[in-house]
Formats: C-alpha cells, structure tokens, sequence
C-alpha cells in the first residue's frame, strides 16, 4: 500500500480517485480471493463516489489481477 501523502506524485491520481481500470502506470493490483469466487464484486470507478459492479474473472481478463489470501484465521 502507498502511502495517502504520496499517492498523487507516484500515481497522478487523487485520493478517492484510483481504479484498478485505465491506470496511467501499470501497477500491481492484488485481490483478494475470496473475491475470485464471487459472481459481482465492486470497484472504483475512477471518481470519488462512484463504483462499477463486474464479474472478478471480467476483470482479471483486462488487467492484470492477482487473487492473493491477503488476510488470515485467528
């Protein structure tokens, strides 16, 4: 994770403003994957406020999306 205070300078985006679509740089995005079995999940849309609902395998399709078990059993 970036850092708040240099997420505009690394990115060129705004807080609020980051979507996994359409990047300017290509970055890595990580998923979790327990999202990979869902039939919609939610993401930015690349505004604050807006979000776009797409199939997590839609997604993985157009970027480059890794599901990775990103929390863990107490």
């Amino acid at each position: 994770m970036l850092p708040i205070k240099d997420l505009e300078s690394v990115t060129g985006y705004i807080r609020g403003g980051c979507s996994p679509i359409g990047m300017k740089k290509q970055f890595p995005t990580f998923i979790a994957d327990v999202a990979e079995s869902q039939e919609r999940i939610l993401i930015s849309a690349g505004k604050r406020g807006f979000q776009v609902g797409l199939n997590p395998q839609a997604l993985a399709e157009v970027i480059q999306v890794q599901f990775v078990s990103i929390s863990r059993t107490m």
